[in-house]
């Protein structure tokens, strides 16, 4: 059998039903040198991502009306796909058994929630549908929590008043977030309510790490999460510009590079 990394395989699988159309489970393992099952678990795990249709034998991609539907969150996991995995990955290792931790909704942040399962007696607070659907069945080991609110189908999260409110009931050591801009004075984000949820988080957790593709970097966004002295660590895949990168050593702010990570 192929030792294909498991995020490498996936990208090819979303390439080739992509490409055309529909793909069986049998064809996918012997052209991925894997076996049936292990495709079956991308399958569901692609397609909780909204990243394909998982169909009986095999999967199908997104028609028009389904990406219609889901097109905001497929949208985003489909921009700088390595740049993200590479992220989660290493942020993945700055956690311990035992963490408590609250995440938004973010697309890398799903990513990132995949590399969590590897972690034991976990305490999850999200918002995010999409991360805790990853989670095996009948998980006894871990503590994971949905907040309630209303519910973006488009998005597969929960926002509004009544899931900042819960969030008043949570202590946790950390947030993890991602953001729409990180700019010399600040994170910002795009959408009021994912602003306010963050908000909440920041608030509510002792240590702040970011998750932010260098697309993120001295970008323009609309509303502030936090400025950069809440902010104790963020991981990326490049360096940003002289100005942010001077901005975020003058706060402190840890700034650990994915690509440079072994």
């Amino acid at each position: 059998m192929s030792r294909i990394r498991p995020d490498v395989r996936q990208d090819r699988i979303v390439s080739l039903v992509e490409e055309e159309g529909t793909v069986s489970v049998d064809s996918l393992a012997d052209r991925l040198g894997t076996s049936r099952e292990t495709i079956r678990r991308d399958l569901t795990r692609l397609d909780r991502r909204g990243l394909l249709r998982k169909v009986h034998g095999g999967a199908r991609r997104l028609e028009p009306e389904t990406a219609r539907i889901e097109g905001p969150f497929a949208a985003r996991m489909a921009e700088n796909v390595e740049a993200k995995r590479a992220i989660a990955r290493t942020a993945a290792t700055l956690f311990s058994d035992g963490d408590t931790i609250m995440m938004d909704s973010g697309s890398t942040t799903v990513i990132f929630a995949e590399h969590l399962l590897a972690l034991k007696r976990l305490t999850l607070v999200t918002n995010s549908v999409r991360a805790l659907s990853l989670f095996p069945r009948g998980d006894h080991q871990n503590h994971l929590f949905l907040l309630g609110g209303e519910f973006s189908v488009d998005l597969q999260e929960t926002l509004g008043p009544m899931a900042v409110e819960q969030l008043t009931q949570f202590h946790a050591e950390h947030a993890v977030l991602t953001v729409g801009a990180v700019q010399p004075d600040g994170i910002y984000d795009f959408d009021l309510r994912e602003t306010e949820l963050a908000r909440a988080m920041v608030a509510r957790a002792r240590r702040l790490t970011v998750l932010a593709d260098s697309s993120k970097f001295d970008r323009g966004a609309v509303f502030e999460v936090a400025g950069l002295e809440k902010v104790q660590r963020i991981v990326t895949d490049r360096r940003p510009d002289a100005g942010v990168a001077a901005a975020l050593a003058a706060q402190g702010v840890e700034l650990i590079v994915a690509a440079e990570t072994p």
